[in-house]
């Protein structure tokens, strides 16, 4: 869990996929918010990071909770572009949102990336109902732990 709640910082996205609008964290006050941090050549969010992503927006879709994923590219910039991500995601039929995390001026980690302080992909960054970040992970967590969090979250 995160040491201290403080409010969750608003996701920069150069680009939204699966969504008709950019998506705003403040209007999302009320519902729980799963963010999923990854990269497409990235093999740990290919092979698990991105199906439990899936698989968490199916299982709490009557559920207030939106699952958003976040491409955050920090190496191998120039085969991660938008156009390579729109077939990836429909290859991999993702249906949750997908904000293109905002390149940094003076760094190769993208901006959302360093405003949740993450250390690479996959990372996993709960927010709760208020807006406040509670549980900030890099690596795998087992869908049982992760289920677990959310529902004492949407519970709250």
């Amino acid at each position: 869990m995160v040491e201290s709640y403080r409010e969750a910082p608003e996701i920069s996205a150069s680009a939204w996929l699966n969504t008709e609008e950019p998506l705003s964290l403040r209007a999302l006050r009320g519902k729980v918010v799963m963010v999923h941090a990854f990269q497409m050549l990235c093999p740990a969010c290919v092979m698990q990071g991105t199906p439990q992503a899936s698989a968490v927006a199916e299982c709490f879709v009557d559920e207030p909770l939106q699952v958003i994923g976040l491409h955050s590219v920090f190496e191998h910039h120039r085969v991660m572009g938008v156009e390579a991500l729109r077939v990836f995601v429909h290859e991999f039929r993702l249906a949750f949102p997908i904000a293109v995390d905002q390149a940094a001026e003076n760094s190769a980690v993208p901006v959302t990336m360093q405003k949740l302080a993450l250390r690479g992909t996959p990372s996993v960054v709960l927010i709760d109902k208020q807006g406040l970040l509670r549980f900030s992970h890099f690596g795998r967590l087992s869908d049982m732990q992760l289920g677990g969090m959310i529902g004492q979250l949407l519970a709250e």
